[in-house]
């Protein structure tokens, strides 16, 4: 292998890490929706449409590092 390869490896890798980040910010914003669902039920509706949001702007934040994954592997 040359070095080039290997250099898109290594940063392919080391772009992965972002995925851990949005896997440890799911799970607080719907750890956070459900300890405030437990304490304040009448406020269900309100703070899942706000969960969701999080949820998709985070999941968006995913996509952005996948994409420059891939970006990284099959360019060049």
């Amino acid at each position: 292998m040359n070095f080039v390869v290997e250099a898109k490896l290594i940063g392919a890798g080391l772009g992965t890490i972002a995925l851990a980040g949005v896997g440890v910010g799911i799970g607080l914003i719907f750890s956070s929706f459900l300890a405030s669902v437990a304490k304040n039920p009448s406020i269900a509706k309100t703070a899942f449409s706000y969960a969701i949001l999080g949820f998709a702007l985070t999941e968006a934040v995913a996509l952005f590092a996948l994409m420059i994954v891939f970006l990284i592997l099959f360019t060049f």
